[in-house]
């Protein structure tokens, strides 16, 4: 299934946050509390400007609205939650 998204929003693969301390620990699932703030753009909206499929973008930390497609899970953000393109 793909989605599109309408005007100025975006579809975002939040990206996972290493699960490994320097020291070589593996940390379990439940250990992380933050929700990542980086993820990877899988579909631009007709009005979205300045970003492309594949970039790496940093968005809000409570922005957007979570969806699930298959099984995975995605954020849909407005232009105002995208923050920055990672380069």
């Amino acid at each position: 299934m793909k989605i599109k998204p309408l005007g100025k929003r975006i579809v975002v693969k939040a990206l996972k946050e290493e699960q490994k301390t320097e020291g070589g620990i593996y940390l379990p699932e439940t250990a992380s509390k933050e929700k990542p703030q980086q993820g990877e753009v899988t579909a631009v909206g007709d009005e979205f400007k300045g970003v492309k499929i594949g970039d790496k973008v940093i968005f809000a930390k409570y922005g957007g609205t979570e969806i699930k497609i298959e099984g995975e899970d995605y954020l849909v953000l407005g232009e105002d939650d995208v923050l920055g393109i990672i380069e």
